[in-house]
């Protein structure tokens, strides 16, 4: 019987080539998935941007502009609760800065137009919000 030195010996090159090959695919996979990770993640975060901007547009209408089209409440319930969806899928400090964004626009909402405590809140928590999502952009890799 050969001993297991010489079948080690013999064989050393399949041994290490089959050691390269499963780290290499490790290492790809664990890849694809951090990079699908840092794509959705990506894809979510524009998406917030454009609805807090676009959320922050109808305060300024309600409030400043007293538009009651395009400052209507139902178009920012609509916005605060897109953002709200889409900060579930982002990183815990995004979530608890759009659920904070929810409910500060919960709270004061009825305010807008006639009660400047009322718009600096909402402004506040989409700035925040916003800062919030900029930051995790910034720290993909």
């Amino acid at each position: 019987m050969t001993s297991l030195r010489a079948q080690l010996r013999n064989n050393a090159i399949a041994l290490i080539s089959l050691t390269i090959a499963l780290t290499s695919f490790s290492h790809s996979t664990w890849r694809a998935e951090r990079s699908e990770a840092n794509r959705t993640t990506r894809d979510a975060a524009f998406q917030m941007l454009g609805a807090l901007s676009q959320m922050q547009e109808v305060v300024y209408r309600a409030h400043y502009d007293h538009d009651p089209v395009r400052g209507s409440p139902r178009t920012g319930w609509v916005y605060v609760q897109t953002i709200s969806d889409y900060g579930a899928t982002m990183p815990a400090p995004v979530t608890l800065k759009a659920q904070r964004l929810l409910e500060v626009w919960r709270d004061h909402w009825e305010g807008l137009g006639t009660r400047d405590a009322d718009a600096e809140p909402i402004v506040d928590a989409v700035d925040a919000c916003r800062a919030e999502v900029v930051a995790t952009l910034r720290s993909l890799r």
